[in-house]
């Protein structure tokens, strides 16, 4: 295939993976561009495009195609995303990811970070306060002592508790109190992902 009818094909992938990021809050972009990938009949993993390339694609279909929904949908993860953390403030909330950054498409997930000192406390806070939640886990991209993944980046498998709320589901990845200084890396760009306390996020509700 010619290169730039290559560059075409990713754009095309990229552009698609996006939209579906967007509409239907899928978050996972290796998920994403896989499966728009297979939509437009591209099986090579070469040709897929890289998260970076993703991520501008889906702030473009923001700004195109959900320029008064977003912004206000934004909004409201962001009230829903502030009222969980001030609820288990006792926890060390922080915020991040998509609805931090401002690319969190319509039913996005919720990402926060707890920071608690026994993973128990979280689960019989929620219990005690008829909140219901699923289990799981999910491998986050650490600098710290773990496996190391072929980028050359720490991996850590933490616990996540799933809240299902009327605006969408949130996350929240309970590390250890002494991991709060120990950053995890963005899926997009492989860089420091940023950490919003109650505060911060009340802040950015006011601007």
């Amino acid at each position: 295939m010619a290169k730039e009818n290559l560059q075409q094909l990713r754009q095309l992938i990229a552009q698609q993976a996006a939209r579906m990021m967007a509409e239907d809050g899928i978050s996972d972009y290796s998920y994403a561009k896989k499966k728009a990938g297979r939509q437009v009949g591209a099986v090579d993993n070469d040709v897929l495009p890289s998260n970076a390339e993703i991520e501008e694609e889906l702030k473009l279909y923001n700004a195109l195609f959900l320029s008064d929904e977003q912004p206000e949908n934004l909004r409201m993860l962001r009230k829903n995303a502030l009222f969980t953390m001030q609820l288990l403030e006792r926890f060390n909330p922080y915020l991040t990811g998509a609805v931090l950054d401002g690319t969190a498409g319509l039913g996005a997930e919720t990402h926060i970070h707890l920071f608690a000192d026994s993973l128990k406390d979280v689960e019989m806070f929620l219990l005690n306060q008829d909140i219901p939640f699923q289990t799981n886990e999910k491998s986050y991209r650490v600098m710290n002592d773990g496996k190391r993944d072929k980028k050359g980046d720490n991996r850590k498998k933490v616990p996540v508790f799933s809240l299902e709320m009327s605006t969408g589901i949130i996350k929240l990845s309970v590390f250890e109190v002494d991991e709060i200084r120990t950053p995890t890396k963005r899926a997009a760009d492989g860089s420091n992902a940023v950490r919003a306390d109650i505060q911060s996020v009340k802040f950015l509700l006011n601007q």
